[in-house]
This record gives C-alpha cells, sequence and structure tokens, in this order.
C-alpha cells in the first residue's frame, strides 16, 4: 500500500512535516486515510453553530444592522468596548439537550460549534485566557455541555477554533483600524503556543472530538510550516480525529479548495457555494448560512426555503460532498424559530428519503434535466435514487445514457414498494411515474439496475472561445474509450449515419455543433449542442493625443456590492500607471473607479480578468465584460469580446468593505498568454 503522503500529492498536494519532535500523521496509508473519514463521508449532513458574543449585538451598531460575527472589525469596535458584552452575556435559556435533538431530529449525523471565533472570546473554560464564557454571569462550560449531550444521543461533536484572534495581545497583525493596540512586545510564536494550549484543553477536556474545524488561516502571519506542526500535534492528541484543510495556508478564496502543491489538510471547504462539478477523489464540505449571516442578526430575514435548502442537501451529496448547514443562535442561547422550522422541514423529508443521502456516493451522470442522483450499491448491482425536482409533465422520467438492465423501480416514499413500470428508449431507461408529484420540492425514485454501471454522458464540445472572427477549431471529447463520436452542423440529432469524429472540426460562419455517443452503431448517450458565433470585431476609438496612464476616482462608504459612483463625489482623482489601492485614505470601506483606454495590437478575440477582494467589474468600449461583483475574498471572473486594432475604452471598478483587500486586472490575447495588462497598454487624454 502506498503511504498516504505519496497519494496526497496527487489528490491534496501535501507537503511533509519538517519538525521532527512529533509523528508524522501524514505518512498514514490510504487505507488508513479512509477508514479515518469513513463515519463522515456517510454522514453527508451536519450542524455547524456559530455563537459567542456577538449574538448580543445581534448585528446592529450605532445605527448600523449589517453585522454579525465579524461585527468588532466590521464596526471598529475598540477592545474596551468589546469586552464590555462579557458581563452581558447570560444565555440563560441555553439547553444542550434541545440542539442536539433538533439537529439529530433533521438528520445531522454531526455538530461543529464555535469554540472561538476571530474576537477570541471562548465558549469553554479555559486555563490560558479570561476571555472566555466562565467570565460571564453564565459561568456554564458550554462545550462540556453540549459534548457531553452530542455523546448521549449518538451525534459526534466537532469544534470550530479561529486561527486568527483579535484579543490576544500576541496575535499579529492588529486590525489596522486598532491605532490605540500597539505591537510591542507582541510575539507570534509565543501566540502560536498559545494556541496549541487551548487545542490541548478542547481534545483532553471533552471526550472524542470527530472534527477540527480551523478557521482564519488568511492573514500572512500563518503559513505552512505551522499548519503542518498544528495538524500533526491536534493528531497526536487524538489519532483518529479529521481536520479540514484551512489548517494550512493555501485556501484558494471561497470555493473552499487548496491551491496545487500546497499541504491542505483532510477535506475541502467551499463556503456558501456548491463545485460545479463536485471534486471527485476528493472529501470536501460545503459549509452555507440558512439566511445571510453566520451569527446571530436579528434584522437578516433573508431566509433560504426549506424546499431550496432540501435540493441543496441533494445537489452537494449529489456530487460527493457533505453539507454543513449553520444556525445562529440569540443571545438568549435559542435558535431563530426560522431556523427552528426549516430544520423540523429538513428532518421531515429525511424520515422518508434518509437513505438516498446517507452513505451515497456522487452521481454517475454528468448532469440531468430533472434533477440530481445519488448511488449506493446493492447484490448484483447498483441503486440509484433519482432525486426529481422537476416532475415529468408527461408521466415519464427519462433516465439517460444507461445501458444497464432495469431490476425494478419504486418511490423511495412508498413504504409498499409499488413497482414502477420501465422501458426503454434508445440510450435511455423510462420510468412511468403518478402525473402529480409526491414531493413537489424533491420526490426520490429508485432505480436499482443489474451489473456494473455501463452509463455513456453526452460528449464534450469544446473551443478556445464560443465567438470568433474568421475561423474556429471545434474539439470533441468523450471519457468512454469504447464509444465512437458523431456529430451534425445543421443543429439535427446525429444518427449512425452522421460524420464521425476524427479531428477538430473547423468553423467559418456561425454554426450550431450537435454530438451524441455511439456504440456499435446505437446511440449510448444523449445529444449535446454548442452555438459558436462568428463576428465582427468591435472598432477602435476614434482618439487625439493620448499619453501613458489611467485615471482613477477615490470614494468611501460602506457598501455590500458596488454603488452607483456617477451619483458619488469623489474624494479625490488622479493618474496612476495601472491598477492599483494607493490613493485609499484608509484600510476598509473604500471604493475606486479606473477610466481610460487600453491599446489592442492585433484584430482578435481577448479575455479580460479581473481578480478581486471584494467586488469589480470591468467595461470594455462602455459595455459590461466583466461582473464580479459582490461581498467575497479573492475570487477571479473574465469575459471575452473581439476587439479591432487600435485604442478601446477601458472601466474598471472596485469597492472595498472588511477583510482582505486586492485586484488584479489581466488580459489574454491571441498570440499573448494571459498577464496583468501593463502600463505600456494604458492610456489617457492629453
Amino acid at each position: 500500500m502506498k503511504p498516504i503522503s505519496a497519494l496526497l500529492l496527487a489528490f491534496f498536494c501535501v507537503v511533509h512535516l519538517q519538525s521532527q519532535d512529533v509523528k508524522n500523521y501524514l505518512n498514514e496509508s490510504r487505507a488508513q486515510y479512509e477508514a479515518r473519514m469513513d463515519w463522515w463521508s456517510q454522514a453527508r449532513f451536519g450542524m455547524f453553530i456559530h455563537w459567542g458574543l456577538y449574538a448580543i449585538p445581534a448585528g446592529e451598531w450605532k445605527g448600523s444592522t449589517n453585522h454579525a460575527e465579524w461585527i468588532r472589525t466590521t464596526a471598529q469596535i475598540p477592545l474596551a468596548e468589546y469586552d464590555k458584552f462579557v458581563g452581558q452575556f447570560n444565555p440563560v435559556k441555553f439547553n444542550a439537550t434541545d440542539w442536539v435533538r433538533m439537529a439529530k431530529n433533521a438528520g445531522m449525523k454531526y455538530i461543529t460549534i464555535t469554540s472561538k471565533h476571530h474576537d477570541g472570546f471562548c465558549l469553554f473554560d479555559s486555563k490560558y485566557t479570561d476571555f472566555d464564557v466562565m467570565s460571564t454571569p453564565f459561568k456554564r462550560d458550554i462545550l462540556k455541555e453540549l459534548a457531553d449531550a452530542c455523546h448521549k444521543e449518538g451525534i459526534k461533536i466537532c469544534f470550530y477554533h479561529s486561527i486568527m484572534d483579535w484579543h490576544h495581545p500576541d496575535y499579529l497583525p492588529r486590525r489596522e483600524w486598532e491605532r490605540d493596540r500597539s505591537t510591542t512586545g507582541a510575539d507570534y510564536d509565543r501566540y502560536v503556543q498559545h494556541l496549541k494550549s487551548q487545542l490541548k484543553e478542547l481534545l483532553t477536556n471533552y471526550g472524542e472530538i470527530s472534527v477540527l474545524w480551523f478557521d482564519g488561516e488568511w492573514e500572512s502571519t500563518w503559513n505552512q510550516k505551522y499548519g503542518t506542526e498544528i495538524y500533526n500535534y491536534v493528531r497526536s492528541l487524538q489519532p483518529n480525529i479529521i481536520i479540514n484543510n484551512r489548517v494550512g495556508a493555501g485556501r484558494s478564496g471561497m470555493e473552499g479548495f487548496t491551491k496545487a502543491g500546497e499541504f491542505a489538510g483532510d477535506f475541502g471547504t467551499p463556503e456558501q457555494e456548491i463545485p460545479a462539478t463536485g471534486m471527485p477523489g476528493l472529501y470536501w464540505e460545503t459549509c452555507m448560512t440558512m439566511n445571510n449571516n453566520w451569527g446571530f442578526n436579528k434584522h437578516d430575514d433573508h431566509w433560504k426555503s426549506p424546499e431550496d435548502l432540501i435540493r441543496k442537501l441533494a445537489d452537494i451529496a449529489s456530487k460527493g460532498g457533505n453539507f454543513l448547514l449553520n444556525v445562529g443562535p440569540t443571545s438568549e442561547g435559542v435558535f431563530p424559530q426560522p431556523s427552528i422550522d426549516r430544520l423540523r422541514a429538513i428532518g421531515e423529508w429525511m424520515k422518508v428519503n434518509g437513505e438516498a443521502i446517507y452513505s451515497t456516493k456522487a452521481s454517475p451522470f454528468k448532469s440531468l434535466s430533472w434533477g440530481r442522483c445519488t448511488q449506493k450499491p446493492v447484490d448484483g448491482g447498483v441503486r440509484l435514487f433519482l432525486h426529481v425536482f422537476d416532475w415529468p409533465s408527461d408521466g415519464k422520467l427519462v433516465v439517460p445514457g444507461i445501458l444497464n438492465q432495469e431490476k425494478g423501480a419504486y418511490l423511495l416514499a412508498d413504504a409498499n414498494r409499488t413497482p414502477l413500470m420501465v422501458g426503454r428508449d434508445g440510450d435511455a431507461l423510462v420510468i412511468s411515474v403518478p402525473a402529480k408529484a409526491p414531493d413537489p420540492m424533491n420526490t426520490v425514485v429508485v432505480l436499482d439496475v443489474d451489473g456494473k454501471l455501463d452509463i455513456t454522458s453526452p460528449p464534450a464540445i469544446s473551443a478556445k472561445f464560443d465567438i470568433f472572427i474568421d475561423a474556429l477549431d471545434v474539439s470533441f471529447s468523450s471519457p468512454r474509450s469504447n464509444a465512437e463520436i458523431r456529430y451534425t452542423l445543421d443543429g439535427s440529432v446525429p444518427t449512425p449515419s452522421s460524420q464521425n469524429v476524427t479531428d477538430p472540426v473547423t468553423l467559418r460562419a456561425t454554426t450550431t455543433v450537435t454530438a451524441r455517443c455511439f456504440r456499435e452503431g446505437k446511440p449510448v448517450s444523449g445529444p449535446v449542442s454548442a452555438t459558436f458565433t462568428k463576428v465582427k470585431p468591435a472598432p477602435a476609438a476614434n482618439v487625439d493625443g493620448v499619453v501613458s496612464g489611467i485615471q482613477y476616482s477615490y470614494y468611501e462608504g460602506d457598501w455590500s456590492a458596488l454603488p452607483d459612483f456617477t451619483k458619488l463625489k469623489a474624494l479625490k482623482s488622479g493618474t496612476l500607471s495601472t491598477f492599483d489601492l494607493s490613493p485609499r485614505s484608509q484600510p476598509e470601506y473604500f471604493g475606486l473607479e479606473y477610466n481610460g483606454y487600453i491599446r489592442i495590437s492585433e484584430d482578435g478575440v481577448y479575455s479580460f480578468f479581473v481578480a478581486s477582494d471584494d467586488g469589480s467589474r470591468l467595461l470594455v468600449d462602455n459595455k459590461l465584460l466583466v461582473d464580479n461583483d459582490g461581498l467575497h475574498s479573492m475570487v477571479e471572473k473574465n469575459g471575452v469580446v473581439a476587439l479591432s486594432a487600435g485604442l478601446h475604452p477601458l472601466t474598471v471598478q472596485y469597492f472595498q468593505k472588511s477583510g482582505g483587500r486586492d485586484i488584479k486586472v489581466l488580459v489574454e490575447g491571441p498570440k499573448s498568454s494571459k498577464v496583468e495588462i501593463p502600463a505600456s497598454m494604458l492610456f489617457i487624454k492629453k
């Protein structure tokens, strides 16, 4: 058996622990690793709980109502002021058993609670700080009560623990607005020792802890060496524990996966999003709020519907992931009623359909027009759980691209398992279902088939862009080596006599390309189509007299999305050589608009990219090309446009609220690789 360190280079891109003081737990075998992850991958569904002092202001500070667990920094509350919440924290209605039973009744198998969030306040009795629950009027160890209740009810207890700490005197860096907190004498290595001391408390005083969920790893003071040290230290205390990838320093934004070549822990952590196709070969868990905030905000009424949450659970399971759904309790220690209502609704669905979630594997289908699929092995074959979101109006549920012989089908909600008729139509199995969906949120149809799955997805049709000026090469591919691909260029469905793919196809006019997989003259997949459009490049602007540079206008404000800068008064303006944030007068709550021209060297199709934290937009020729708006960490988006050689108006807009801040503007041309737009391409009028 290969050691897991070798396998993780392929799957998780792990670097080895350099210190020899602690056993290197990355050297376990693949079998040992999978055994450790087994309960977690079977569970599929857990509860996240964000709770702390921030529940007291409940999202509101000095008239602003858009805060939550980050309120100390988003509202820029001085430490002495924030510390006053300690004397107000008295959640007399807290009942650990009630919380655990609500999670259990919702079908959740584990609970992950904030032992300490970024503000540094601890929900447990720690001898290494007075900034903990024992210094409050409540004076009860919340984690002890919750861990005991979980162990009693058969629910796995897991701890979220922030690497970042806005309260500890040795933690660096300080918030930029904390100009009154000196860093003199601060020692980050001493803080890391404090972190380890508290982790030892969490892992020795509360019984078996199933997951250690780190966060706050993105600041420059944390690095991969610390991450691997802490990973091994934690596992030295509880060898079977599971640790997320945020223990390292290589996570790539909210999508939650670790950059290639860097230490990645045991599982990825997409935040507030579901990967489009899952991550085959990786363990991952989407964490998500029920409304807009993690911590309690009494003004936040933007609740996701039970239907939406149930479908998200099915979507995540169908892609091989886990769903960690958040609750933000009130300062009294109770779950908000909308959270309780949604947990109850999910639980009612799970009581009927849990078999289609627990211990299932990812869908074998690339896509299904009516919903999602999960699967698990059964004697002699495979059981497919068909999660139907869009019920067929004709009573025929079409399962495409499957050549297996059916063994039977029934509704999972039907205790009698009344057989449903199954027929074949070419590559598809067709199940006769009732005229009306038994559950409009998500009805699960069970389909049992013989033997190993024989499923062929439609082929992939690909080209560099979906627009072109003169000619474009289009390629076709399929993961099935025993399938041939046939295509048409007139929009019709390919037949056995259609053109067989041997080489890329060159298009010289707007064309709809349709392709389908065949085997021995019979279709084995559904058809797939893509349209490629011939365009004329946008003409260059007629501009007389330009000089190098880009103009900027600087604004300040508290926004959650890009404002309309035309309605705001710029605090200053000027010229830069390229896109940077140097005009800012403060670290947060500002916006910039850049205007000028970009010089295009030759006619062609160009890709523009904007990577930003927070939101941004890019316009070319006064038309929106890239929309990367909204609150998020560093995220890159792109757009494609055909341009003539010459000067083209270019506008870039950016805003920063809180947290990280950066913007990069890049371009890729027909004969040039992707690069940040150089100063040599930027111009303004004289």
